[in-house]
């Protein structure tokens, strides 16, 4: 619904006061399933992108390319799933979206490939001008790197705040957080 793919059945989402499909520019959205056609290269993939986006950045492309170790030549649907999860990463990253919204980045992947990911979030965050939007399970992985956490069962906030704070509140890690909370549910 952030992204402005589907909009809810009751209620509302606003981007900056607006409805998400006034505002799907200024998302960009790394969706956890592929979204690639099985013929593209990496070229092709971000030449695709490139035409629907005016804030596509072709240097942060080159240079995230470089980073991440990936080649434009690599046929999407020839590499690995850790490799396609880093090109997902370098696409969406290679535009200036001020919203990023990502849904299981982590998913499925092996650990180095994480860490890079993670690494390259950080490194590529622009504060002040940017907010990233991670959805996922993998609490653990990005617990050092979230400002604000919101836990959600079936569409329900079970539990809200800044991480930071729920962390010395209640001495816990977020992921022994977020059990206790889902524990204690119903």
């Amino acid at each position: 619904m952030i992204a402005g793919l589907t909009r809810p059945d009751r209620g509302r989402v606003l981007i900056d006061g607006d409805l998400p499909y006034h505002r799907k520019i200024q998302v960009a959205f790394l969706p956890e399933i592929d979204y690639f056609y099985s013929w593209m290269d990496v070229k092709q993939a971000a030449r695709f992108l490139r035409s629907f986006y005016p804030d596509w950045d072709q240097e942060r492309f080159q240079e995230l390319l470089l980073y991440l170790n990936l080649s434009e030549s690599m046929k999407i649907t020839k590499i690995s799933k850790g490799q396609r999860a880093k090109v997902k990463l370098l696409l969406t990253l290679s535009r200036r979206a001020p919203y990023i919204l990502m849904d299981e980045p982590l998913s499925g992947i092996d650990v180095l490939t994480r860490e890079e990911i993670i690494t390259t979030l950080i490194r590529d965050f622009r504060e002040g001008e940017q907010t990233i939007v991670i959805s996922t399970h993998e609490i653990a992985e990005i617990e050092g790197i979230v400002d604000e956490v919101i836990f959600i069962e079936q569409g329900h906030i079970k539990l809200q705040g800044n991480a930071e704070e729920l962390r010395q509140e209640r001495g816990l890690s977020l992921l022994d957080i977020m059990k206790e909370a889902f524990r204690h549910a119903g």
